[in-house]
C-alpha cells in the first residue's frame, strides 16, 4: 500500500508488512481519472504480473514473478492511436514508446502493473510500472518507484497478482 508523503504529492510512503519504505510517484502526485500523458499514479490497486530485469546490471534475483531479461530492442508502446497501446513491442517501431533498456537504471528491475493493460482503454495511460527510484526520489512520469535495495528486500515476496494500493 502506497500513500501519498505529508507536504509533497510526488512522494509516498509504501508500507508492506512492518516496514515502511519511501518511494516517487508522479510529478501530477495521485489521480483518480488517469490520461496518458498527465504525470499522475493511478489511484487504485493494480496487481503484479510481471517484469523485466536487466540481467548485465543485476545477477541472481529471487523472485517468483515472471522476469523477461530486457535486451535491445525492446520497447512499450505509449501511442494512444496504435494498435500495440500499452504492449510491449520491438524495434524498429515508429510510433511512441518507451525503452526498456535505459542507459540509466531506473529499469534495471522493472515490474508490470495491471493499469490498463489486461483491460485496455485508448488514452486511459501506458507504462505505469514498479521500478527502482532515481537519487532523492525525484517524480516519476506516473509510475511508482523505490530505491534498488529496497527492492531487492520485497519482490522476493512479490507474486503474480500480488496488488499494489496506492491510496
Amino acid at each position: 500500500m502506497l500513500r501519498t508523503a505529508p507536504g509533497d504529492h510526488s512522494r509516498a510512503v509504501l508500507q508492506f508488512g512492518v516496514l515502511r519504505l519511501p518511494a516517487a510517484l508522479g510529478r501530477a502526485g495521485t489521480v483518480l481519472c488517469k490520461k496518458e500523458g498527465d504525470g499522475g499514479s493511478p489511484r487504485a490497486a493494480m496487481r503484479l504480473l510481471g517484469g523485466y530485469i536487466r540481467g548485465d546490471r543485476i545477477r541472481n534475483l529471487v523472485t517468483p514473478l515472471p522476469m523477461t531479461r530486457t535486451k535491445a530492442g525492446m520497447l512499450w508502446c505509449d501511442e494512444p492511436g496504435h494498435p500495440a497501446y500499452n504492449r510491449p513491442v520491438s524495434a524498429p517501431f515508429a510510433a511512441s514508446h518507451e525503452r526498456l533498456m535505459r542507459d540509466d537504471s531506473l529499469y534495471d528491475i522493472c515490474l508490470i502493473m495491471d493499469w490498463n493493460v489486461t483491460s485496455r482503454r485508448r488514452g486511459r495511460g501506458s507504462a505505469i510500472f514498479f521500478h527502482l527510484a532515481r537519487p532523492g526520489y525525484t517524480p516519476t512520469e506516473g509510475c511508482i518507484a523505490i530505491a534498488r535495495r529496497d527492492m531487492l528486500r520485497l519482490i522476493r515476496h512479490f507474486r503474480c497478482g500480488t496488488r499494489i494500493h496506492i491510496l
